[in-house]
């Protein structure tokens, strides 16, 4: 297992950015929490095999349909065997 920290900038608040990406890392088996930043960016942490999280990483580049995403910053972060993805504020 792999976990990445991802910080989603642009258009990505009041869009439902957050559910969307929570109905595709459910999809995709993976497990982790996404929330809304004061800076206005998206904070995720993904969590699961490496190539669910290559296509979690691929949707996160456009997002949801209202979504504007001008950037993503992505880091590797120690897995800590969560079994659930959240979505909190």
């Amino acid at each position: 297992m792999i976990r990445k920290r991802v910080l989603a900038r642009g258009e990505v608040q009041g869009v439902g950015f957050r559910y969307h990406a929570r109905a595709q890392a459910l999809h995709l088996g993976l497990v982790g929490y996404a929330r809304n930043r004061q800076d206005g960016s998206v904070e995720l942490e993904i969590e699961g095999r490496e190539e669910p999280i290559s296509r979690m990483l691929l949707w996160l580049q456009t997002g949801p349909r209202y979504a504007l995403v001008t950037a993503l910053e992505v880091s590797d972060i120690a897995a800590i065997g969560e079994s659930e993805f959240q979505i909190t504020d």
